[in-house]
């Protein structure tokens, strides 16, 4: 009888462990790919308003979230859109100016190696010179309109486009570029057809990058010269000791940072599904 009732004892399931009461928060948060990030951004603003308060820091050196968003409602809507359009204008223009002066060039760089070896150092000078050292000299000579910070914000843009499609360009597969030739296709076709969609996603995560280097262009242009931006505005509240404000200016950038780049990633969505990783 014993022996009956330990073997039935043995064989009996394990009970179950307790699980932690954090344990499930933590699923929730990995399922949940906004969660986590939105919970660590709402965290830091609470203590950023906090030790703000507690150690009693003076509103010009570092203004809490609370004070900064009174800083929206001390300009009129108005002048908001006109600074915010003003940057908008020419980072947009700026940026698509850049795509197409990027693309033929990395077509050109791909597709012959005498013209990569000769242009493309001349690129990496251009690009490893500072941007805000260059942006007066930029001023004198295109002047003050809207001409030199468009060309600002193409310097600081294009070189990533040129990099990137170049390498997607080139990242063809050969036996492909063979078969093409061997059947006589023309050079566009062999570009359009054949080594463009290679290049696609190549080209995305350039265009995610550049569009948030052509607001800094847009920025960058506006420190030098401008009477309208958020990166006049900016520039304009610090020296009026309006801290506030140009922390408000500087949520707004950041804002539309974050939008343009889920703009361009909308449109590979859209567009382009088949250039995405498998795993999305």
């Amino acid at each position: 009888m014993s022996d009956t009732s330990a073997v039935s004892s043995s064989s009996a399931p394990p009970e179950p462990e307790a699980v932690p009461a954090a344990r499930p928060l933590m699923a929730r948060a990995m399922v949940t790919p906004a969660l986590l990030p939105v919970g660590t951004f709402v965290a830091i603003i609470a203590v950023w308003e906090i030790s703000c308060h507690l150690f009693a820091i003076p509103s010009f050196v570092l203004p809490a979230p609370s004070r900064i968003l009174g800083g929206f409602g001390s300009i009129d809507i108005l002048r908001w859109f006109e600074h915010v359009w003003g940057t908008l204008r020419v980072a947009m223009i700026g940026y698509f100016v850049s795509i197409a002066v990027a693309i033929p060039i990395a077509i050109a760089l791909a597709r012959s190696q005498v013209l990569s070896r000769a242009f493309y150092p001349i690129l990496v000078i251009v690009q490893s010179t500072p941007v805000v050292a260059i942006a007066p000299i930029i001023i004198v000579a295109l002047g003050s309109g809207d001409l030199p910070r468009v060309v600002i914000t193409c310097l600081i843009t294009f070189f990533p486009l040129v990099v990137s499609t170049t390498t997607g360009l080139m990242a063809t597969p050969p036996e492909l570029i063979e078969l093409s030739r061997s059947l006589r296709a023309p050079v566009f076709r062999e570009i359009s057809q054949i080594r463009l969609p290679y290049a696609i996603p190549y080209i995305f995560s350039a265009l995610k990058i550049s569009v948030t280097l052509a607001v800094i262009g847009a920025v960058v242009a506006e420190f030098v010269a401008a009477e309208k931006g958020l990166g006049y505005f900016i520039q304009f509240s610090t020296s009026m000791f309006k801290v506030q404000q140009a922390w408000a200016g500087l949520v707004i950038l950041v804002l539309m940072s974050l939008v343009l780049f889920q703009a361009v990633i909308a449109v590979q969505r859209i567009w382009f599904p088949w250039s995405l990783p498998k795993d999305k």
